[in-house]
């Protein structure tokens, strides 16, 4: 484990050891600084005691780095760079425009992202928030446009996953919820094939969880659904199930509620082969702002706690 910083290296110890060694001498960086040349020397003597090693060589007629200087420099300016980022970050960050842009996919736009938004809202960066909805494809559009951060939801398809950073956060699988009194919740084993006598609410191709659907239908001896509705409006589902004896394949987390208050009964049909990853996908190698980084954090606070 690295020793702790000695408390005595104060930020005008660094400030005078750099512009010394920047104007190769004590007067020019004292004229730089605003501050008396004995103050510079003070500063650069002090320094060199607490560090127990000469900085400077001063047997030349202009100053120059010893190797310990040398090698000082290099972590000094990294040091004095990463600070002052630090300082222009936050200083961004107080401004009126700030605003973090939020993908949210179907799978986590009911429960994970409302309560993420919530909790950054309620710290000290909040500001304003967008929060776009919508199919995968449309989401990475605008995330590799920067239209948008991040977007949350299902891993993508490998296919696609070129520039991008997918960070897991858990698993999920999909249901088929259908309203109380269908037809067949009075069935004793119900089977996948027997969803083909009803209409089907589907993702559409190109969703992330079609691929899903399509292996467990597959599996089961289903090549197709005849009476198919393609859609990733979970209003639109929810509304046409209740309404209906329909299928609504859907990821868990969306029907979470309805499922808890009786409104709407997952077929008790095994569908352990639809679990998927459920994370934050992000533009691969990029750093994000101070907001964004407060919103990412909530969202991994709120997928911890399901």
């Amino acid at each position: 484990m690295p020793a702790p910083l000695d408390p005595r290296i104060k930020l005008r110890h660094l400030t005078a050891f750099l512009e010394t060694d920047r104007r190769g001498g004590v007067a020019a960086a004292a004229a730089a600084l605003g501050l008396s040349q004995p103050a510079v020397s003070k500063s650069l003597a002090e320094l060199e005691a607490i560090l127990d090693v000469p900085l400077f060589d001063r047997s030349r007629r202009k100053l120059g780095l010893t190797e310990f200087g040398a090698l000082f420099l290099r972590h000094a300016g990294a040091a004095l760079a990463a600070l002052q980022q630090g300082v222009e970050i936050l200083a961004q960050s107080r401004g009126a425009d700030a605003v973090v842009r939020i993908g949210a996919l179907p799978t986590v736009e009911v429960e994970v992202v409302p309560q993420a938004v919530a909790r950054f809202l309620a710290g000290p960066l909040a500001c304003r928030v967008h929060v776009e909805s919508g199919p995968s494809p449309h989401l990475l559009a605008l995330l590799r446009g920067g239209a948008i951060d991040l977007v949350v939801g299902r891993m993508p398809a490998p296919a696609v996953m070129a520039g991008l950073s997918f960070e897991n956060l858990y698993s999920e699988p999909l249901v088929l919820a259908v309203r109380p009194v269908h037809p067949l919740l009075r069935e004793a084993a119900p089977s996948l094939r027997a969803v083909e006598a009803f209409s089907a609410l589907v993702p559409p191709r190109g969703a992330i969880i079609r691929p899903d659907v399509e292996a467990l239908l597959l599996a089961a001896g289903v090549t197709r659904l005849p009476r198919e509705i393609e859609t990733v409006s979970n209003s639109f589902g929810r509304a046409y199930t209740l309404a209906n004896d329909a299928v609504w394949f859907i990821s868990r987390s969306v029907v979470a509620a309805d499922l808890a208050r009786g409104d709407l009964v997952a077929l008790p049909i095994d569908m352990a082969a639809s679990h998927g990853a459920i994370g934050i996908t992000t533009l691969a190698g990029a750093a994000p702002g101070l907001e964004t980084a407060a919103v990412i954090a909530a969202i991994r606070d709120m997928a911890a706690g399901r």
